[in-house]
């Protein structure tokens, strides 16, 4: 089996499949893998700052948690995955020596004959992308960013598979499309209640007053999210996980998103329609300070600095 290809365009990386380093132009998956032709896949996404990735423990264990939603086994333990993202990052070296990285990790079924039946496949199948972050451009950070609201459904919703990290991602695909066209950066999803579960790629949150608010059903649990709700815990402001209403948040004195790569991300507009004037606020900008310090960068100016 030829292993993934790699363009000249894209970014200097580094490939491992099944543990084994592979040249970039050499990493081919199967036309017959599962992960391809069903979206029969589970991944993860995890930022690495200074060669060290933020919160790996927690990240393979929603792995291994979303594999087992699906009926897939995760092939390695987690010592022995730790040990394969440890001589990526050491390879990614090469071209990316301050150590601040992305990483995706992909697990699928594997390959097999054509067919739904899942037992076709027997031999999971893991890819890991080691490659330079790029997180949004400071702007972002410095004055806010516009976001749409997208009603759709995804693919798992009100599955058996709800909850775990599929890459099944279509939905969100042709959210975020509608967002760029919008001139909006995030699109967040509306579901068939009328409540904002999440962005297409983000957690939200709502803060009025001394409360935080950010919603606990129909989401995909951020790991980011999880540190950001400890944080606001420590700093004495009230946490509610509750659903959210589209006019809770246009009536919010901040608005924010989170996720692995892009950290904290203000939101000052939702539809073109402003947000507490526009403004990135107080409780966004210390909440992001305590993560940057959680991943051991408190050193580190600030992406808004």
């Amino acid at each position: 089996m030829k292993r993934t290809t790699s363009s000249s365009k894209l970014s200097p990386c580094v490939v491992s499949i099944d543990g084994e380093i592979v040249p970039p132009e050499r990493a081919t998956v199967s036309v017959f893998d599962r992960g391809f032709l069903y979206g029969d896949a589970v991944f993860e996404v995890m930022r690495a700052y200074r060669g060290v990735p933020f919160a790996l423990g927690e990240h393979v264990a929603r792995l291994r948690r979303s594999a087992e939603r699906v009926a897939m086994h995760l092939p390695v333990d987690e010592l022995t995955l730790a040990a394969e993202i440890g001589r990526a990052i050491e390879a990614a070296h090469a071209f990316a020596p301050s150590g601040d990285l992305y990483l995706r990790l992909v697990l699928t079924r594997g390959s097999g004959p054509l067919g739904l039946d899942a037992d076709l496949a027997r031999k999971p199948l893991r890819v890991l992308i080691v490659t330079p972050v790029t997180p949004p451009p400071r702007e972002a950070y410095v004055k806010g960013i516009s976001a749409i609201l997208v009603r759709t459904t995804r693919d798992i919703d009100g599955t058996a598979a709800a909850g775990a990290k599929a890459t099944s991602y279509l939905a969100a695909v042709l959210a975020m499309r509608d967002a760029k066209a919008r001139g909006a950066a995030e699109a967040f999803i509306v579901d068939a209640r009328g409540f904002v579960v999440e962005g297409a790629t983000s957690n939200v949150f709502v803060v009025k007053g001394k409360t935080l608010t950010t919603p606990n059903e129909g989401i995909l649990a951020g790991i980011t999210r999880a540190h950001v709700l400890d944080a606001a815990r420590a700093r004495h402001l009230k946490v509610r996980l509750a659903s959210l209403r589209p006019s809770t948040i246009a009536r919010a004195d901040e608005v924010f998103i989170t996720s692995s790569i892009r950290e904290i991300v203000p939101v000052v507009a939702i539809d073109g329609k402003k947000i507490a004037r526009g403004r990135v606020g107080k409780v966004t900008r210390a909440l992001h300070r305590e993560l940057r310090a959680r991943a051991g960068m408190a050193d580190a100016p600030m992406p808004w600095e």
